[in-house]
């Protein structure tokens, strides 16, 4: 992939194919958050009226997004960067800056919840572009900017001096935009929504993060929380509870929508003129 190899290590990629890998077994009990994303990518494809019939899901940890567009008359191929994933949904394991599809192979490509630790994200948004078809769609959606700040100041607080980065770096959804614009995307949007979830413990948002494979997989990892800085987390997390004594965190999810260049397609507007929102921006690209 061009200029991948400048793409800074943030993560460790084979690290984040075993966090995928481990969460594989028991997945389904901790998949709230991917299926809240594919359902409301599934309710924004409904919007688009073209017929796209070949579809590459990229970010598989369960086939509940492939049997929706399945269900749809759709011609699904599955990958993920998770070995496991990726072989119980017969598909391929790739990374997204590594996708192994030739040009011109898809209609649409949906990818759900892995964006977010991907270390060359702008060559993976070049190389789908490049393996969708003229006038192919691109729908992304991923926990951006904003997601977990009861978890990030709980840690902050309980580690005092010594604090270590055990949240990864997260991408706002204007960045994301923008990235779409620079990878040659046409009639490019970006949007979000928050999912708010409540929990009895610390412990048991963390064993969600785990169960979902989104646990600390940073090239270079913070030192191991202490039993004592874990005590005192759970403490000040409990702190935060309502009178009921759940606390609620927060996923910012984002979602992106691009379209491959095809001359049928609407000259776009001025930059930064965008006023509508995703969806009416796919009921526009698909009337084209």
């Amino acid at each position: 992939m061009s200029d991948s190899h400048h793409a800074p290590e943030i993560f460790d990629h084979r690290l984040r194919a075993i966090r995928r890998d481990r969460a594989a077994r028991d997945f389904a009990a901790h998949d709230f958050l991917y299926r809240h994303m594919a359902d409301e990518l599934i309710d924004r494809l409904a919007d688009v009226k073209r017929d796209l019939s070949d579809v590459l899901v990229v970010g598989c940890p369960s086939p509940y997004l492939a049997a929706q567009l399945s269900a749809m008359g759709k011609r699904v191929v599955c990958t993920d960067p998770g070995y496991a994933n990726a072989a119980a949904c017969g598909g391929v394991q790739a990374d997204e800056d590594a996708l192994p599809f030739a040009d011109d192979s898809f209609d649409l490509i949906v990818a759900c919840g892995t964006l977010d630790s991907l270390n060359d994200l702008p060559g993976a948004l070049v190389l789908m572009r490049r393996i969708l078809r003229p006038d192919g769609l691109l729908l992304a959606a991923f926990a951006g900017a904003g997601s977990l700040p009861v978890l990030r100041a709980t840690l902050l607080a309980a580690e005092g001096d010594r604090v270590g980065q055990h949240i990864h770096p997260q991408i706002d959804v204007r960045a994301a935009g923008d990235l779409l614009s620079r990878a040659g995307l046409a009639m490019p949007v970006a949007d979000g929504d928050v999912l708010s979830v409540r929990y009895g413990s610390l412990f048991g948002l963390l064993g969600d993060l785990r169960g979902m494979g989104a646990s600390n997989m940073l090239r270079s990892r913070p030192p191991m929380l202490s039993r004592a800085v874990l005590g005192r987390a759970a403490e000040i997390f409990a702190q935060a509870a309502d009178p009921d004594g759940k606390t609620t965190e927060r996923f910012a999810i984002a979602y992106l929508s691009g379209w491959k260049p095809d001359a049928t397609q609407p000259r776009p507007a001025r930059r930064g003129s965008a006023t509508v929102s995703l969806a009416e921006a796919l009921k526009k690209g698909s009337s084209a």
